[in-house]
């Protein structure tokens, strides 16, 4: 394993990161800086899924006494209502990305997963952001994660399906989804964290079983540091948020995503870069 391939996963682990828990999309820019550091080849691919499984053992670690009161809540007796209510909504939430998502996986995948499609996907989920957070400021966001329904559960899992196309942003969907239904920006960013739980430990077993071929014992540094990184860079994105949504909307990151999508659509427009293409 050469120094190259050790500072590509130092630096595509700091992206995954910093952007998984961001409304700024960690697979597009992780496709994005992929290509940029030519980590096209397919084991760079089940990277880019793996390293995203570390960020979410950063949430598991800091929302840790959370999820033991739910599976102690669950597991005696007698049962927890409030830790099985709140599981339930997080398995329907779940249940439309991963039927989709088993549906249509590959099909995405191939098509899709370039950075032309990443960049436009980041223009329009801008300017979604930006229309919500201005028109639907006054939106009536009273509901916490324990008032939830149902019905708003598995709206909110549809917006994350849309997550499926790369640039999305599986966060940005299911905040920006979550407030749209009626959550608070807190609770729709707090049930974000959770159901990312679910959704990329799925994603991870389905991607590392698919490609479970491609794996070599030289590839363990690799993985080992891109992990590592994702694993500290993630808890610092997740104290962040938490920290700035207490007296900021979403706006500036929705700026970013339009100017820097459009700076990718520009540099392929005008032939700056050779960028990855399917086909």
């Amino acid at each position: 394993m050469d120094i190259h391939t050790l500072i590509s996963a130092l630096l595509l682990g700091i992206v995954e990161g910093v952007t998984e828990f961001l409304p700024i999309s960690s697979t597009g820019h992780l496709i994005i800086a992929g290509d940029l550091l030519g980590a096209n080849a397919e084991i760079d691919k089940v990277f880019d899924i793996v390293v995203q499984l570390a960020a979410i053992f950063a949430v598991c670690w800091i929302y840790r006494t959370k999820i033991a009161e739910v599976a102690t809540g669950i597991l005696c007796r007698p049962r927890d209502q409030r830790s099985l209510r709140f599981t339930l909504m997080l398995i329907l939430s779940f249940l439309p990305a991963a039927v989709l998502g088993l549906a249509f996986h590959k099909h995405i995948k191939h098509a899709l997963f370039n950075p032309i499609v990443v960049a436009t996907a980041l223009v329009v989920g801008g300017i979604i952001i930006i229309i919500v957070e201005r028109y639907l400021r006054n939106y009536p966001q009273k509901m916490d994660i324990d008032d939830m329904t149902a019905a708003t559960a598995i709206k909110i899992g549809f917006a994350q399906a849309l997550a499926m196309i790369p640039g999305t942003s599986r966060a940005g969907a299911t905040i920006i989804g979550g407030v749209i239904f009626g959550l608070s920006r807190k609770a729709a960013t707090e049930f974000s964290f959770f159901l990312a739980i679910p959704t990329m430990l799925a994603a991870t077993v389905l991607d590392v079983y698919t490609n479970w071929h491609l794996f070599k014992v030289e590839h363990i540094p690799f993985f080992a540091v891109g992990c590592i990184v994702s694993f500290f860079s993630a808890m610092w994105a997740v104290r962040f948020l938490l920290r700035y949504i207490s007296t900021h909307t979403f706006i500036p990151f929705a700026w970013y995503r339009i100017v820097f999508g459009l700076i990718v659509l520009a540099t392929w427009y005008f032939d700056l870069v050779d960028w990855s293409l399917p086909g």
